[in-house]
């Protein structure tokens, strides 16, 4: 597998996390998502998660198991986060290391094409996930309101550096597949 094909997504989400939808889920055939957590689920700079946050969890929990992996080392604040998700998590993932995703594999009892790795990033979520044969999904950064004007100087990188080694970031605006044709009318 070339680098470039390690670095691309499976599904470019174009929007924060809140935008990914059971029925997206139900439509890829996944039973489980691993979350990263900072600017995906919360904005670095947040200690707590957003009311729409919890709301977008609970209608995911009926379709699929819920992990999350983060980087972060702070056992206080991921654990915190973890807590008011009830969601089982994994903090100092060193992503793109495989290591934790595996375990998380292995507590949902799944096969790595059923689950997801969702993140915002491309050298730590969306290489850690395509590494190890997961379906991965990149999401845009969770903006913190008060500081929606902070650029992403990394993530536009990310992708600049991605481009250069064949990943596409070509984001067809209907996830949906197109309906089968039945042939000339």
């Amino acid at each position: 597998m070339t680098f470039g094909a390690l670095l691309q997504p499976d599904l470019i989400l174009g929007d924060c996390i809140l935008a990914l939808t059971p029925e997206t889920i139900v439509q890829h055939g996944l039973r489980g998502l691993i979350l990263d957590v900072d600017d995906t689920l919360v904005p670095t700079t947040t200690d707590s998660v957003s009311p729409e946050l919890v709301k977008w969890v609970e209608a995911m929990r009926p379709e699929v198991q819920l992990w999350l992996a983060s980087n972060n080392l702070s056992e206080a604040r991921i654990g915190s986060i973890a807590r008011s998700l009830s969601l089982p998590y994994f903090i100092g993932a060193a992503k793109p290391s495989r290591r934790k995703l595996r375990q998380a594999l292995q507590e949902m009892a799944l096969p790595p094409e059923r689950v997801a790795m969702v993140g915002d990033r491309l050298f730590t979520d969306v290489l850690a996930g395509n590494r190890l044969g997961l379906f991965t999904v990149l999401v845009q950064p969770m903006v913190n309101p008060l500081e929606s004007a902070r650029s992403y100087p990394i993530h536009a990188l990310e992708v600049w550096l991605s481009k250069l080694v064949g990943a596409s970031f070509y984001r067809d605006p209907s996830p949906l597949p197109p309906p089968e044709s039945s042939g000339p009318v």
